[in-house]
């Protein structure tokens, strides 16, 4: 059995959200068992992020005014935006955007590894959504980072990974339940045949808000 195969995911846990009016902001939260120095390695360099985040770059993110090119993962299309990194405190701190998100990465060296902290703001009726995605995200970046990688679970292949639980659990400790019933109603259309799941006829995918739902580069028709 691989290392993939034998991957299990947890409850959502380590999520919180803060309110402005319409904008809402995702603040997620994982201890992992590393030194913040080879967190941020992951977090910056082009190979690692290549291992488990939703986007690739094409240079590195980690000193203040590199321009990088980020290109979304599992997009039917290709979708590439420009950032340019605003803060690099290596290895504590690191600021940038991916398209129309604020990405903040905060690290704090604690007992045995690093509290990773980011803080994203999404919209409101998809942050839960989001929330499910960064999960697996982070659940990849950790068994990167201890030796046994399971390669990235982005798009559409997060739904074969619990992403759909994920949600709804998000969505409930949110107090937000619009979006988990849209994609739970999704989820039952498509397994009963309703509803096909064709990447290249765009039937069916992950957008968030303004740019991807989960990051791909289709919307939801139902």
């Amino acid at each position: 059995m691989t290392y993939r195969e034998q991957y299990a995911r947890g409850p959502a846990s380590g999520a919180q959200i803060r309110k402005d009016g319409e904008k809402w902001t995702l603040i997620l939260v994982r201890e992992l068992r590393h030194s913040p120095e080879n967190v941020w390695q992951a977090l910056t360099d082009p190979a690692h992020l290549h291992e488990w985040a939703p986007f690739d770059a094409d240079g590195s993110l980690g000193a203040v005014g590199n321009t990088v090119k980020l290109t979304t993962v599992g997009a039917p299309a290709p979708h590439v935006t420009e950032t340019k990194v605003t803060r690099a405190d290596a290895p504590k701190l690191l600021e940038y955007k991916w398209g129309d998100f604020e990405m903040r990465w905060e690290l704090e060296p604690i007992v045995g590894g690093t509290r990773l902290t980011l803080w994203t703001n999404i919209g409101h009726r998809f942050i839960a959504m989001g929330a499910a995605g960064w999960h697996i995200c982070f659940d990849v970046l950790d068994r990167l980072l201890i030796g046994t990688p399971i390669g990235r679970i982005v798009g559409a292949e997060a739904m074969k990974f619990d992403w759909p639980r994920l949600n709804s659990e998000y969505a409930q400790q949110f107090g937000i339940e619009e979006g988990s019933r849209v994609v739970n109603d999704a989820e039952s259309r498509i397994n009963r045949g309703e509803v096909h799941h064709e990447r290249g006829c765009q039937t069916f995918d992950f957008s968030l808000d303004s740019h991807y739902l989960w990051h791909s580069d289709t919307r939801l028709h139902l």
